[in-house]
């Protein structure tokens, strides 16, 4: 039976308007949160050529269950749906989930679709500006897809609404000790007070232009990942912070503004400093005129 969307749906709306532009085949990345939810009936609706696959991190006693009944909702609307189990490594675990999450998707060889919008655009540039890296997330990154940067997360809410959806809220996204529930629920009610109105729109706007700036360096730029400090030294700052980015981030090593600092005075100003350590308890040295990393 074709699923049921309703001729009033404001919300829905929007969000097909988003997706409007994006062509399969691609996988979508579906929690059971609103806004994994809104994105997957929205490509339903719009007959994109899709399949869910719903990522069972297991850190939660009923993360199982969670998987199977987002599964179930995907193939209400008519899509193929499955659920996959992955191992979540040591250290952060945003991170480590992050990044099990993303090779378990991008295994299917297909553009990954997230539902990424336009609040989760500002925490991200606010949260990258405390590390010392505010950054921006573009509509697409390689293969992965962001559909609904330009739309709020009050849509996908809504939207789940209209269409009669119960999405899962992950306890995790209430719990304040994580960095990004704070900022979502704390730092940008105060900002958005600070200046009598609604914060989001200016801070992803600005973050919006910083992923445009960023794609455009590396249109223009080789952005190769090296370890040559001879070949770095040579490098405009920007550049060169942006290779070793490049070349931590392929190593599993999520960057921090602070320690991106101290690994680049490794190459522009090397007086014999010892190990910069980073992240998973690893540490990056020079050896010669080679930086490498030691650890587990």
């Amino acid at each position: 039976m074709e699923p049921f969307w309703p001729r009033r749906s404001p919300h829905f709306l929007a969000c097909r308007r988003a997706l409007r532009p994006f062509d399969g085949p691609a996988i979508i990345g579906l929690s059971g949160g609103p806004d994994s939810l809104a994105l997957a009936a929205a490509a339903a609706a719009e007959n994109k050529d899709v399949r869910c696959v719903v990522v069972d991190h297991g850190l939660q006693d009923e993360s199982a269950e969670v998987a199977r009944r987002a599964a179930d909702v995907a193939r209400g609307f008519g899509l193929e749906a499955e659920v996959v189990r992955v191992e979540v490594g040591e250290g952060n675990l945003e991170a480590a989930a992050r990044s099990a999450r993303y090779e378990a998707l991008l295994a299917y060889g297909h553009d990954v679709w997230v539902a990424h919008t336009a609040d989760d655009q500002a925490e991200t540039l606010l949260l990258g500006a405390l590390r010392g890296n505010p950054s921006g997330m573009a509509p697409r990154n390689g293969r992965v897809v962001r559909p609904f940067l330009g739309i709020r997360r009050a849509n996908t809410v809504g939207a789940c609404g209209e269409l009669g959806l119960k999405p899962w809220h992950d306890p995790m996204n209430a719990d304040p000790a994580f960095r990004r529930v704070a900022m979502r629920t704390q730092v940008l009610p105060l900002l958005s007070e600070l200046i009598g109105g609604d914060a989001v729109p200016a801070i992803a706007a600005t973050a919006d232009r910083i992923a445009a700036d960023q794609a455009l360096i590396a249109s223009l730029t080789d952005l190769t990942p090296t370890t040559s400090c001879a070949e770095l030294a040579e490098d405009a700052g920007p550049i060169r912070r942006r290779r070793l980015a490049a070349w931590l981030v392929g190593e599993g090593v999520p960057v921090q503004g602070d320690q991106l600092d101290a690994v680049e005075a490794l190459v522009v100003d090397w007086h014999g400093q010892g190990p910069v350590a980073v992240a998973g308890g690893r540490e990056v040295v020079r050896a010669g005129e080679q930086l490498a990393i030691l650890g587990p």
